[in-house]
């Protein structure tokens, strides 16, 4: 299909400026809501406290100044204007809603207004907002997107193996949003791509693709594109677009803690890439919040602890705790604790059942798993690893400070020699109970892919990035995902 094809069908170039409206309507009606709901929980629920009479608080406050207040730090983030990750604007609107809540104090603080106002209405109205802002959002592009109403049609110059990448983030992710009308490429190396989407032309005839459809936002995903191209490209096309994208030949490296330097007397940008972990801040931030909560999980799992001791003890004969050793910060090896969902002689079963069956023994190579019947783990075992119960006893490893909550996976002393220049990176960390390796297929993932999920995480480490792995390990274990 060539782009000749496309002439009778312009794309309407004003439908993308709707969706900041619809946008900022829906934030909106969600700060109204929570601030509804705040107030209703606080006068009729008795949260934390007695019956409590909310004075009338002005409209002038309720329906202008707040929602204002909400909005213009919401505009600040640039999630009305700018199409990200979804778990991106999360994080933006939890700034926001920061932010905003002490604006507000500091307004009903002059307005002569704070002191009739419950504290305790304050922070719900901010939980609210931020938990309704979500929501709101979340369900308005699930609509949209679903009906294909106010997507923004793209255009992608490149269609080989980084286009598939940007084409499938697109596709599993709500905050995009994004039309692909179709590629641009001279011969396109994916052969998935042309069956799905119309290749327009070639690298020589975007300009003239550019015009005839009118796409305003171009992503080039040819990371080898030679220089000089890439630059003749960028010259004919940006004048001709309102977003220009490009996927530099940078796969790979670390970009959450990226930040763009640019020189503008040499004419070159800089890309500088901060290593938060050496932070001696961050490393108290995520000390203490494992030691916080690292002690209430374990305060409240108590009593499931003592059952799943008991059941295990009744099921086979043997220790009720599978202490290993694993390798840990700095390369020192420490006592792991896991509940015991193998037998004893687990070893000597593993050992026949490898030679008996080769197919097996090629699986165990690649993942260090055995998918499918395992000889080895008893049946509460098969239980406990569905869950990931068995790993519950780890919280000990936390509060001890020899694991985290969230970290790479506690590799075997016997792993070393396999884990090559990786090793370097993940000694310099707590390994952790969960991970991204664990939110990414948990068994189903190579030795190698685990490997470069926990290189990855390290390099990028954030306290965000912390939170969203814990928020999908609930989801993923619930839902068994990759447990075997």
């Amino acid at each position: 299909m060539k782009c000749e094809k496309l002439k009778t069908n312009k794309i309407d170039d004003t439908v993308p400026y709707m969706m900041p409206f619809l946008l900022l309507g829906t934030d909106y009606l969600a700060i109204l809501t929570a601030q509804k709901i705040a107030m209703y929980l606080r006068q009729h629920i008795r949260v934390f406290s007695i019956y409590y009479s909310m004075p009338d608080v002005p409209n002038m406050y309720f329906y202008f100044l707040v929602p204002i207040v909400f909005i213009a730090f919401l505009y600040n983030s640039h999630i009305y204007v700018n199409r990200m990750p979804f778990w991106e604007v999360i994080q933006k609107i939890f700034y926001a809603v920061v932010l905003s809540m002490m604006v507000c104090i500091m307004l009903m603080y002059f307005g002569h207004i704070a002191g009739g106002v419950s504290r305790l209405y304050v922070a719900l109205s901010g939980m609210t907002a931020f938990a309704f802002l979500c929501i709101f959002r979340y369900i308005l592009k699930k609509i949209l997107f679903k009906f294909n109403i106010l997507s923004e049609p793209i255009i992608i110059i490149g269609a080989g193996k980084t286009a598939e990448l940007v084409v499938r983030q697109f596709s599993n992710d709500t905050g995009f949003g994004v039309k692909v009308v179709g590629f641009i490429d001279d011969s396109p190396v994916s052969d998935d791509l042309p069956k799905q989407y119309p290749v327009l032309g070639k690298f020589s005839e975007a300009e003239s693709i550019i015009k005839e459809t009118g796409v305003k936002t171009i992503i080039i995903a040819a990371p080898g594109l030679e220089k000089y191209k890439l630059l003749e490209l960028v010259d004919k096309i940006q004048p001709l677009v309102k977003d220009l994208s490009f996927v530099p030949d940078l796969i790979g490296i670390p970009v959450g803690n990226i930040e763009i330097q640019r020189l503008y007397d040499a004419k070159i940008m800089m890309l500088r890439v901060s290593n938060n972990m050496s932070r001696w801040y961050n490393k108290l931030l995520k000390r203490t919040s494992d030691v916080l909560f690292g002690n209430i999980i374990f305060i409240l799992f108590v009593p499931v602890l003592l059952i799943i001791a008991i059941a295990i003890k009744k099921d086979s004969d043997g220790t009720v705790f599978y202490n290993a050793k694993r390798i840990g910060k700095n390369d020192k090896e420490f006592t792991c604790y896991k509940f015991r969902t193998m037998y004893e002689d687990a070893d000597d079963i593993l050992r026949k059942y490898l030679q008996e069956n080769p197919v097996v023994l090629n699986e165990w190579k690649t993942y260090r798993k055995i998918k499918g019947y395992d000889p080895r783990v008893t049946k509460v075992g098969r239980w406990l690893r569905k869950y990931s119960l068995d790993e519950l006893p780890q919280i000990i490893n936390v509060i001890k400070g020899d694991m985290s909550i969230v970290g790479p996976r506690p590799y075997l002393p016997t792993e070393r020699q396999s884990m090559g220049n990786h090793l370097n990176t993940i000694k310099e960390n707590l390994p952790g109970i969960t991970g991204l390796w664990q939110v990414s297929g948990r068994n189903e993932v190579s030795f190698t892919d685990r490997l470069l999920m926990d290189t990855w995480y390290i390099q990028n480490w954030s306290i965000w990035i912390d939170i969203v792995l814990i928020y999908k390990t609930v989801f993923v274990v619930l839902y068994k995902k990759g447990a075997y």
